[in-house]
């Protein structure tokens, strides 16, 4: 298995099986730091920068709150238009990459342009962490999302994963490509005009992951394990701010999951939603023990925790 130390994460395409697990393994061991709400001294000497060209609540804190519980430090940015980055210069991602590595050991970027966590890998002395590109990737997101799936249900093989939403998100890029590492399939589910695009499903085609599509919830409520979601009326990904419009519009009920939808559900199927939401994902659900996205939140640190460690040195 390759070392994670002083690696980028950049995409789970080219995750292998094992490294899925061993740094589900780290987690585990890390966990009870998170849970027990103390801070270590594991990374004491490292700090971490963060480079948000969009918006973002639980990526960005789940990142600091993990630096903090292992004793680190963090400075960056979380608006981009506040820096010399994305003002009137409009400064490069070589430039500003060039600069922040001087900064910090580790350097976690969101930004609304599809591969530039990857651009900035090319100029850094320091490992970069995708934190969302565009309508790119979002492995940590996914692999949180799958850590939680595992402590859940004890596995990750002979799933059924459905996937409602809209299919060009970068986290269901994510998930499409890390269960091609599983005995699982991947149900899409997707408004026409959300649907996964040929490219995407050529990949999945090349990886080996098992996907069928489906046209109603209905369809398929009673087979899912797990039910990924994400909404379908969404913002524009390729911008670094979307400010919502006064006509959004609504749900169509066959991508809605409601207590109505979920009296069809296997006992032990469990609801995961990296939210936000909108009225895909109804509050009437929140008490129904499928419900696992506030787990699914707190999984986000510890699974940022892991990863920091990893990359790091700190753990092996």
């Amino acid at each position: 298995m390759r070392s994670f130390a002083g690696r980028d994460i950049l995409s789970l395409k080219e995750f292998e099986r094992n490294e899925f697990f061993h740094v589900f393994e780290i987690a585990d061991r890390l966990e009870p730091i998170a849970r027990e709400r103390r801070n270590s001294d594991l990374l004491a000497d490292k700090t971490l920068v963060t480079a948000f060209y969009q918006p973002s609540t639980r990526t960005r804190l789940a990142h600091e709150a993990a630096m903090h519980r292992l004793g680190g430090h963090v400075l960056g940015f979380s608006d981009a238009k506040t820096t010399r980055a994305g003002d009137f210069y409009q400064e490069s991602i070589k430039d500003t990459v060039h600069m922040l590595e001087f900064y910090g050991d580790v350097l976690v970027m969101r930004h609304f342009q599809q591969g530039a966590p990857a651009e900035a890998a090319k100029w850094a002395s320091i490992p970069i962490i995708n934190a969302g590109d565009g309508w790119g990737e979002h492995p940590t997101q996914v692999l949180t999302d799958l850590y939680t799936v595992l402590k859940e249900k004890g596995t990750l093989d002979g799933l059924t994963f459905v996937c409602i939403g809209d299919h060009r998100m970068r986290t269901m890029h994510s998930i499409g490509y890390a269960l091609s590492q599983f005995d699982a399939e991947m149900v899409i589910l997707a408004p026409e005009e959300m649907s996964p695009t040929e490219d995407f499903l050529a990949e999945l085609d090349t990886l080996g992951t098992t996907y069928r599509i489906v046209d109603h919830i209905d369809d398929v409520i009673a087979e899912a394990d797990v039910i990924y979601m994400e909404p379908v009326v969404q913002p524009d990904y390729t911008v670094s701010r979307d400010e919502v419009p006064d006509d959004y519009g609504k749900t169509p009920a066959n991508y809605q999951i409601t207590r109505e939808v979920m009296k069809r559900a296997k006992g032990d199927a469990i609801i995961l939603h990296s939210l936000p939401r909108m009225d895909e994902l109804l509050e009437e659900v929140d008490n129904l023990k499928h419900a696992r996205y506030w787990q699914e939140a707190y999984n986000g640190v510890v699974m940022r925790m892991a990863l920091l460690s990893l990359i790091l040195g700190a753990m092996e």
